[in-house]
C-alpha cells in the first residue's frame, strides 16, 4: 500500500502584533487540516518588506495594528501583490468597517472569537484566486490566440494583394521587356536608340525582381524543389556573403553535424541567406559579427501549432544572428510586411524580409524571430526534414539547340500586349500562330484544329475558362497535344493540382523573347531541360 503524497503547505504571511493570537491562529489551521509555512511579522516594516521579496499564497492581518493599521496593509498588498488573497483576522474590526475593506479589496474578513470560520474562509480564498488564476490564463491563451489569428490574416490579405499586384506588373513587364527587346533586334547595334533599349530593359528587369520578391512573400513563386543539405548551401556561399557583408563585418559558421535533408529550392535557400545577411549588415554599421548556424530538432505539439504554425515533427533550423542594434517589439510585428522598412529613403526596398518569409512558408517552414534592442537579432528558420538523399544541382548544357521551327501554335492568353507579343516572337521565329483570348475560344478552335495545330500555349489565369479548366477539356478532344503554360500568378503547387500535371511545361511570367522560343522548342522536341527565364 502507497502513502499518499503530503499536501504542499500554504506560504502564509501573517501581520500580528500578538504572539498568543498567532499561535491559535495557526493552530486553527492545523486543526482543520490545512498544512501551512506561516512567516509571522509585526510591523508596517516587517510587513513590506516581506511583500517584496517574499512568494506568498495568502495574507492574513489583524486590523488594529499600532503604527500601521490594517487598511493600510491591505493598501500596501494590493499595490504590490494584488493577486493574493488578503484576509483579516482581528478582534475588533465591526461589521460596517469589515463590509468596506472587502470593498476595498479585501477577500474576507474572521472574527477572532470565531476561528472554527477561519479554516473554510481560507480555503474559499484559494480556491477563488485559483480560479481567477485559471480565468486569466485562459483569457491570456485567447488573446494571444486572437492576436496570432489577426496577424495571420492580416499577412493573407497583404499577400493577396502583393499577388495580385505582382501578377498585374507581371503582364505589362512581359510586354515592356518582349517588345524592347524585338525593336532592338530590328535595330543595328549602331543604332543611337539602341542603348536606350538597353536601359529599357534594365530598367524592368529590376521591377520583374520586385515582382519576384512579392510572389515570394505571397508565396505563389514557381518552386523547384530538391532534397538538400543546407549546409552544403552555406559553404558554397560562404566567398558570396563575405564579400557582400564587406570586412568589418565577421562571418562565421557554425554547420551542425549529421544535418538531415529539406526538401526546398537550392536558389530559394541562397536568396535567404543574401537577405539576411545584408540586414544583418545594415544593422552593424560599426561592424560586429554574423553567425550562420544549422542544426537539429524536434518540435513538439504546442510550440509547432502556436509558436510556428507548422505541424509537429522533425525539422532542419537554419540560424542567422547578429550583434547590431536590434529591434523593439513594435517594429518586430511589421517586419515581414511588405515595403515595411527601418531603414533610411533609398537605403532598401523593404522586401528582403518579407521574401525570406514567403519562401520559407511556401517550403513548409516556420521563422522564430528573438531580438531586443541594443542586443542583436537572431532569426531561426525551420524547414521540414525529409528522409531522401541530397539531389545535385544540374547544370544547363551550353549549347542550346536553335529555337526557330515551322510547327502550328496556338495562343491562350487574356492579355492583349502579352497575346501580341507571343504572336510576333513566334512568327519571327518561323512558327505559324493562331491566337485565343480565353479557353473557350481555344476549345473552338481545337475541336474544328483545321491547321493541325502542334502546341497549346496557354495562361493559367484567365477569365472564364481558365488554363487548368481549359487542359481538363483538352485531354478529352486533342490528348495527344503539347502544351506549355504561361502565368505570373501561380504556386508550385497549384500547377501540380489543378488538372494541369506534374510533367506540363511551365515559363513564368515575364520572360524575354528568347525565353519563350527556347522553351516553345524544347516542349516541341520533348526535351526536358531546366531553362531559366
Amino acid at each position: 500500500m502507497h502513502e499518499s503524497a503530503s499536501p504542499i503547505p500554504l506560504r502564509i504571511l501573517h501581520l500580528e502584533d500578538e504572539p498568543k493570537d498567532v499561535m491559535l491562529v495557526q493552530a486553527a489551521l492545523e486543526v482543520d487540516g490545512l498544512a501551512c509555512d506561516v512567516e509571522h511579522v509585526d510591523t508596517g516594516a516587517q510587513f513590506e518588506a516581506a511583500l517584496e521579496h517574499g512568494e506568498f499564497d495568502l495574507i492574513l492581518s489583524d486590523f488594529a495594528l499600532p503604527g500601521f493599521g490594517g487598511l493600510a496593509a491591505l493598501e500596501r498588498a494590493r499595490t504590490v501583490v494584488p493577486d493574493v488573497p488578503f484576509v483579516f483576522v482581528s478582534g475588533t474590526i465591526g461589521e460596517e468597517t469589515a463590509i468596506a475593506a472587502v470593498r476595498n479589496g479585501a477577500t474576507d474578513y474572521v472574527l477572532k472569537h470565531r476561528l472554527s470560520h477561519l479554516a473554510p474562509a481560507v480555503r474559499r480564498a484559494i480556491a477563488e484566486a485559483q480560479e481567477r488564476a485559471r480565468r486569466r490564463k485562459m483569457e491570456e491563451a485567447l488573446r494571444e490566440s486572437q492576436e496570432r489569428l489577426r496577424q495571420a490574416q492580416k499577412m493573407e490579405a497583404i499577400g493577396r494583394l502583393a499577388a495580385g499586384v505582382a501578377h498585374d506588373f507581371n503582364n505589362m513587364l512581359t510586354a515592356i521587356l518582349g517588345y524592347a527587346q524585338l525593336a532592338k533586334m530590328r535595330l543595328g547595334a549602331d543604332s543611337p536608340v539602341a542603348s536606350d533599349l538597353v536601359e529599357i530593359r534594365k530598367a524592368g528587369e529590376r521591377a520583374a525582381g520586385l515582382t519576384r520578391q512579392l510572389l515570394a512573400f505571397s508565396r505563389q513563386q514557381v518552386l523547384q524543389p530538391r532534397a538538400l543539405d543546407l549546409n552544403t548551401v552555406v559553404v558554397d556561399l560562404d566567398k558570396m556573403l563575405r564579400r557582400l557583408i564587406g570586412a568589418d563585418v565577421e562571418l562565421l559558421a557554425r554547420p551542425g553535424k549529421d544535418l538531415g535533408r529539406v526538401m526546398a529550392d537550392p536558389g530559394q535557400i541562397e536568396q535567404i541567406l543574401l537577405n539576411l545577411a545584408v540586414n544583418a549588415r545594415d544593422a552593424m554599421p560599426r561592424g560586429g559579427r554574423v553567425t550562420i548556424e544549422t542544426s537539429e530538432t524536434t518540435l513538439d505539439e504546442h510550440h509547432a501549432r502556436t509558436v510556428l504554425d507548422v505541424p509537429p515533427g522533425g525539422y532542419v533550423v537554419l540560424s542567422v544572428s547578429d550583434d547590431g542594434e536590434g529591434m523593439d517589439a513594435e517594429t518586430m510585428t511589421r517586419i515581414f510586411e511588405p515595403f515595411f522598412t527601418t531603414k533610411d529613403p533609398g537605403k532598401g526596398t523593404g522586401l528582403g524580409l518579407s521574401t525570406v518569409f514567403g519562401i520559407v512558408k511556401q517550403s513548409g517552414g516556420g521563422i522564430e524571430v528573438y531580438s531586443r534592442p541594443g542586443h542583436g537579432a537572431t532569426f531561426k528558420l525551420y524547414f521540414p526534414r525529409v528522409e531522401a538523399q541530397a539531389e545535385a544541382v544540374v547544370s544547363l548544357p551550353r549549347d542550346l539547340p536553335a529555337a526557330a521551327g515551322t510547327e502550328t501554335v496556338l495562343v491562350a492568353e487574356d492579355d492583349d500586349a502579352v497575346r501580341r507579343l507571343v504572336h510576333r516572337t513566334l512568327t519571327l521565329h518561323g512558327y505559324r500562330v493562331h491566337e485565343s483570348r480565353n479557353g473557350h475560344e481555344a476549345i473552338r478552335m481545337l475541336e474544328s484544329d483545321a491547321e493541325g495545330i502542334d502546341l497549346l500555349i496557354t495562361d493559367i489565369v484567365m477569365p472564364g475558362l481558365g488554363g487548368a479548366e481549359l487542359l481538363a477539356r483538352v485531354a478529352s478532344v486533342r490528348p495527344d497535344l503539347k502544351v506549355l503554360c504561361v502565368s505570373g500568378h501561380v504556386d508550385w503547387a497549384t500547377v501540380h493540382r489543378a488538372a494541369i500535371g506534374s510533367g506540363t511545361p511551365f515559363l513564368h511570367k515575364p520572360f524575354t523573347p528568347e525565353a519563350l522560343a527556347q522553351k516553345v522548342r524544347e516542349v516541341l522536341d520533348g526535351e526536358e531541360r531546366r531553362q531559366a527565364a
